[in-house]
C-alpha cells in the first residue's frame, strides 16, 4: 500500500510537471512573436507583421476560450478538415489543463505527506532518472525532428487532418515547423529545469 501510494505520488507531481510545462509553451506567445520576425514570415507570406500576430491570437483564443465554437481566421480561409484538426487541439488544451488541475491537488497532498513524514529522500532517484529522459529526446530532436513530429501526431491523432494542404488551409504557412520545434526545445527545457530542480531539492531536504 505504501509503495502504490508513493508510485501514485510521484505519478502526479510528473504529470504536474509535464501539464504545467505545455501551458507555459502554449501560452508563451514571445515564441511566436520570435519565429515572425526570425523566418521573416512577412515577407514570405506577403502580410504585415501585425496581420500575422492578430491571426494566431484568434487562433489562441479559439483554442483556449469555450465560448468561441466556430474558428473564423480574418486573413486565412479554412478547409473542413483544417477546422476539425483545430477542434481536436482545442480539445486537447482542455484534456492538458484538466490533468494540469488535478495533478496540482494530488501534488499538493502528496508532498504533504511527504513532508509529514520525511519521505524526501523517496525523491531523489525517481527525478533522478526522469532527469535522464529530457536530453534524450532533444538528442532525437536535434537528429531527425521531422520523424518525432509525424510520431507526436501519429500518438495524438488517429487521422490524417493535420496534414494540412497550403492550397487550402495558408495558415500551415503562418506556423512553420521550426515554430514546433522551437515548442518542443522549450518544454524539454522546462521538464528538464523541473526534473533537476526537484532532485536537488529533495536532496536537500532529505538531510534536514
Amino acid at each position: 500500500m505504501l509503495i502504490l501510494k508513493k508510485t501514485a505520488g510521484f505519478i502526479s507531481l510528473l504529470l504536474l510537471i509535464i501539464t504545467v510545462s505545455i501551458a507555459v509553451v502554449i501560452l508563451f506567445t514571445p515564441l511566436y512573436h520570435f519565429t515572425v520576425w526570425f523566418h521573416d514570415l512577412p515577407q514570405r507570406l506577403d502580410m504585415t507583421y501585425n496581420t500575422l500576430i492578430e491571426n494566431y491570437y484568434v487562433l489562441m483564443r479559439y483554442l483556449h476560450f469555450p465560448w468561441i465554437q466556430e474558428l473564423n481566421l480574418p486573413d486565412f480561409p479554412s478547409s473542413e478538415s483544417g477546422l476539425f484538426h483545430f477542434w481536436e487541439v482545442k480539445i486537447l488544451f482542455y484534456i492538458n489543463y484538466g490533468v494540469l488541475f488535478i495533478s496540482a491537488a494530488a501534488s499538493v497532498l502528496y508532498i504533504r505527506y511527504v513532508k509529514r513524514n520525511r519521505l524526501f529522500w523517496t525523491l531523489q532517484k525517481p527525478f533522478f532518472i526522469a532527469s535522464l529522459v529530457p536530453p534524450m529526446l532533444l538528442m532525437l530532436l536535434a537528429i531527425n525532428f521531422d520523424r518525432m513530429f509525424v510520431i507526436f501526431h501519429e500518438l495524438f491523432f488517429n487521422n490524417d487532418a493535420w496534414l494540412f494542404n497550403p492550397s487550402t488551409d495558408p495558415i500551415i504557412l503562418a506556423l512553420p515547423q521550426e515554430f514546433f520545434m522551437y515548442c518542443f526545445i522549450l518544454f524539454f527545457i522546462l521538464i528538464e529545469a523541473s526534473f533537476i530542480f526537484g532532485y536537488r531539492y529533495s536532496k536537500k531536504k532529505a538531510f534536514k
